[in-house]
């Protein structure tokens, strides 16, 4: 492993655990078609992939796709955005990245608008030169378009290493050739990021801060 200077971070099941919020903003849209729920561990692959692509996987037809993710939303908006934290040690991984003079950067499936709302909230925003996501009007829901565009923000991606918790995470920075460092607290399987490519899997922040080559201070 080398050091790394410009780290992009997924959001969700990486740096903030908002299964939560998203989990019962999901089953209120899932009732609301009269569709059974899925089990709890199914529900987790809410967290992190397109918000369409989960409703089509568990039985939303094609023509209620955009009522779907409209109750979603409402729910959302309101309130289920805030029912997330940090995951323990993550401050600290940031501060500690930060001082070392990192570049640090959001690249993230979830709007944009509400990505920077929850940092912000949880105080954690201004350690991102950059925080980028996906378009309300579905133009950019992708991994790998969401980090098109944040390198189009920041003026390139020399150098730089993806953080994320899914092969969602992995796929998009190959796209980009960006190597991935998968994180093994979030909502994604291990082994199915190691057979996508990840470089290495970190089972904590201080695995990951040795697999980013930062020094402990």
């Amino acid at each position: 492993m080398g050091s790394y200077k410009t780290i992009l971070f997924d959001l969700d099941g990486t740096l903030v655990d908002s299964g939560e919020g998203i989990i019962r903003c999901a089953q209120l849209a899932l009732r609301h078609f009269g569709l059974p729920l899925p089990s709890p561990s199914e529900m987790r692959t809410f967290v992190g992939p397109p918000l369409r692509d989960s409703f089509s996987r568990f039985g939303v037809a094609p023509e209620n796709l955009e009522e779907a993710m409209a109750i979603y939303r409402s729910r959302y908006n309101s309130s289920g955005k805030f029912e997330c934290f940090l995951y323990p040690g993550m401050m600290s991984l940031l501060k500690k990245l930060h001082n070392n003079g990192c570049r640090l950067l959001v690249a993230t499936s979830k709007p944009e608008i509400t990505s920077v709302e929850i940092l912000t909230h949880l105080g954690a925003a201004p350690y991102f030169e950059c925080i980028a996501g996906a378009t309300m009007d579905n133009s950019r829901t992708t991994k790998a378009q969401v980090i098109a565009h944040l390198s189009e923000q920041v003026g390139g991606l020399s150098d730089a290493v993806m953080v994320g918790d899914t092969i969602f995470d992995v796929s998009g920075a190959a796209a980009h050739q960006i190597p991935t460092i998968g994180v093994a607290w979030g909502y994604g399987i291990a082994e199915d990021m190691e057979r996508a490519g990840a470089v290495a899997i970190a089972g904590n922040t201080t695995q990951l801060l040795d697999l980013l080559g930062v020094e402990r201070k």
